[in-house]
């Protein structure tokens, strides 16, 4: 692929999920889920195309297989919204990478539960060739920052 990729790597990529209170219910083994929405439309609203179409098609086809095994007919509805995503410039913040976010609202069951992922960016010079490309890997690798925690959280 390219070498932003391993060098986002080598810089380390971190998410973070945030909980509130319900983390404790949401979180016990045992938990069937019935089906799975995403709704992309704050984004669009916020960053427009073709992020927002990106991060509908990653998200669902990324959550959809993460909870794959806990789907069952009478279980409880996964659903997230997603509000912001913000892909950095690339300005340095620390050890030689800046953090782009994804951020909105997981509904589960009916209890809403604050969503955000960061990962570490850190631009390679062939970045500046590749503008659409690059963003959609980052969204990609976001996305799947997010999915991670969120399938741990809702397991």
């Amino acid at each position: 692929m390219r070498n932003s990729i391993f060098n986002g790597l080598v810089a380390g990529t971190v998410a973070i999920v945030t909980v509130v209170a319900t983390h404790c219910a949401l979180a016990q083994s045992g938990v069937t889920l019935r089906n799975v929405w995403v709704d992309v439309s704050p984004l669009r609203a916020n960053s427009g195309e073709p992020t927002a179409s990106w991060v509908q098609h990653d998200l669902s086809v990324q959550l959809a297989h993460a909870l794959a095994d806990r789907i069952a007919k009478k279980g409880a509805t996964v659903g997230v919204r997603i509000d912001y995503l913000s892909l950095s410039s690339g300005t340095f913040l620390d050890c030689g990478s800046s953090r782009d976010v994804i951020s909105g609202v997981a509904t589960i069951g009916g209890a809403e539960i604050p969503v955000r992922a960061t990962r570490s960016y850190q631009p390679a010079p062939a970045d500046q060739t590749m503008i659409e490309q690059i963003n959609r890997e980052r969204v990609s690798q976001l996305v799947a920052a997010l999915v991670f925690w969120l399938s741990r959280d809702v397991g």
